[in-house]
């Protein structure tokens, strides 16, 4: 059901920062700040040959992230997204399957412009999981 790994998040307390590091120290690729009002967060995708690397950082005072950061202040990882070819029929399949879907089950648009959802980690082995359909 699963395809490509589309990407890993990692939160960071400050994004400008982050972003720097991994084009000044890595050399790599870093894309501007796309803020994501509608997932409380403002991100940074850095492109990578086989994959992607987001920073996340928060936007607003009710974004989800936030609360990551108080209990991990310098950071990490937050979650890692998959690619799925239809993103409802996966819903389908992971809910008949016990597997709890984030939120109201409905996909939101991602700051790929795609549909996504998110899993629950104490269903993946403490890990969040988002889909995107490609």
């Amino acid at each position: 059901m699963i395809g490509r790994l589309n990407h890993v998040a990692i939160a960071v307390p400050d994004l400008a920062a982050a972003a720097a590091r991994y084009r000044d120290m890595l050399g790599a690729r870093v894309g501007p700040p796309q803020d994501e009002p509608e997932h409380g967060v403002t991100v940074v995708f850095i492109e990578l040959p086989n994959t992607k690397v987001e920073l996340l950082q928060p936007l607003g005072e009710n974004s989800p992230i936030a609360g990551f950061l108080q209990k991990n202040p310098s950071g990490g990882i937050h979650h890692i997204c998959y690619e799925v070819e239809d993103i409802l029929a996966a819903r389908d399949r992971l809910r008949e399957q016990g597997a709890r879907v984030l939120g109201t089950g409905e996909p939101k648009i991602g700051a790929h412009g795609k549909p996504v959802l998110f899993l629950h980690p104490r269903d993946f082995n403490g890990c969040l999981v988002e889909l995107e359909q490609v």
